[in-house]
């Protein structure tokens, strides 16, 4: 039985197949999953704190902007430091700074001070795009699509499932309450990371300037980093045209729902990415190549059944959107994972540079899909978001069927 030692007593034995313990995965899932959930609980209070903090709904509405901005920032300049030192200990310290900016946000006595924590929120964030690197090293080959599927579903649970414990809490307890709460949940996430996740060793010496650098060079050097990338983040772009817009779709004719309805969609969002790991399953025993082009065909076939809506009642038409919305989150989350693992496997020593060159493309896409859905919403109406989401989607899997 091989082992990989911690920098305590007890080593973290690897099972006798060479995998990665269940308790390790989970405790990686739950990583990502409260991590990046930090970007989205303040989405739903929006309305609860600008009352209470005194701020105009311009300005309030800066507080989800910062957070994704220092998200992005945090992903370009800080996550391909993972190469070059020990992952545990970014990790360690990122979760330390993001329970202080929890703190800040829960203290904020002001709308400006609200705006610095959430920048901060956003950059601590990012020990998610830590940990998802941090599982593909260690689990061996043959089994890495598994683990890397069962990390992210842990991520994606924390993205669909965070609009709907923020918005019940707020509505209950107040919104500090639940910044309060969330750093809770992150100190003692960072206590069983101390305790549980062994050291990484780095994998290249590069000074900081010639790392960030190298991002460009990893880019033009491989074929198959720029179409991994450039595919989910075509997928990405209706992905959040998707959510950006829906809830206002809802609130007008002819359903008239309140925005906790919308957040009850995140529900089936997440019943979709519970289904993830048998993607990284796929991918380990059919190659990954083959499930980018099943979830990107998942994804077009979801969105392109919106574009019946016309065409049923509203009660059928509600039906129809919670099993597209299962639908292309699974497709999105079987075409991320297969796309992780192509690019995890490009380069063994690149694997945090290769991650962050990924995760800024997914985020100019779901930027890019935001900004066209609401103009499209604005302007055309909801068909025309689904047609968006579609055509993006079809891009998508044009590049993955392209050689």
């Amino acid at each position: 039985m091989s082992t990989i030692h911690s920098t305590h007593a007890t080593p973290i034995a690897l099972t006798p197949s060479g995998n990665v313990p269940l308790p390790m995965v989970l405790l990686l899932a739950t990583g990502t999953g409260l991590g990046v959930a930090s970007l989205y609980y303040s989405q739903p209070m929006l309305g609860v704190l600008g009352a209470e903090i005194g701020g105009s709904g311009q300005a309030i509405g800066f507080v989800p902007t910062m957070t994704q901005l220092g998200y992005a920032l945090g992903i370009l300049f800080l996550a391909p430091l993972g190469d070059r030192y020990d992952r545990r200990r970014i990790i360690l310290a990122k979760a330390a700074a993001l329970c202080i900016a929890l703190l800040l946000a829960g203290a904020s006595p002001s709308v400006g001070m609200l705006l610095v924590a959430s920048l901060a929120i956003g950059l601590a964030a990012t020990m998610a795009q830590d940990i998802v690197p941090a599982a593909a090293t260690l689990a061996p080959d043959a089994h890495r699509g598994k683990v890397v599927g069962s990390v992210m579903t842990g991520l994606l649970l924390g993205i669909l499932l965070s609009r709907v414990v923020s918005g019940f809490v707020a509505e209950h307890f107040g919104w500090r309450t639940m910044f309060i709460a969330a750093a809770a949940a992150i100190a003692l996430l960072g206590i069983a990371l101390w305790r549980g996740l062994p050291r990484l060793k780095p994998t290249t010496h590069l000074a900081y300037r010639a790392l960030l650098g190298s991002l460009g060079k990893l880019w033009l050097k491989h074929g198959a980093l720029r179409r991994a990338a450039l595919a989910q983040g075509l997928l990405s772009v209706g992905f959040s045209a998707f959510w950006s817009t829906l809830a206002v779709m809802l609130h007008g004719e002819p359903f008239h729902l309140g925005s906790s309805a919308a957040g009850a969609f995140g529900l089936a969002g997440a019943a979709g990415a519970l289904a993830a790991p048998l993607a990284g399953r796929m991918a380990d025993r059919r190659g990954p190549e083959l499930v980018t082009r099943v979830g990107a065909g998942l994804v077009l076939v979801s969105f392109a059944v919106m574009g019946l809506m016309p065409f049923v009642p509203p009660q059928a038409q509600l039906g129809l959107l919670v099993a597209s919305a299962v639908g292309f989150d699974l497709g999105i989350q079987v075409a991320l994972i297969a796309h992780q693992t192509i690019v995890y496997g490009i380069d063994p020593g690149a694997r945090s540079r290769l991650n962050a060159v990924l995760f800024t493309t997914v985020f100019i896409g779901m930027a890019t899909g935001s900004a066209l859905g609401s103009v499209a919403l604005a302007h055309w109406g909801w068909m025309a978001v689904t047609a968006l989401s579609a055509g993006a989607a079809a891009l998508a899997l044009l590049v993955r069927v392209w050689r």
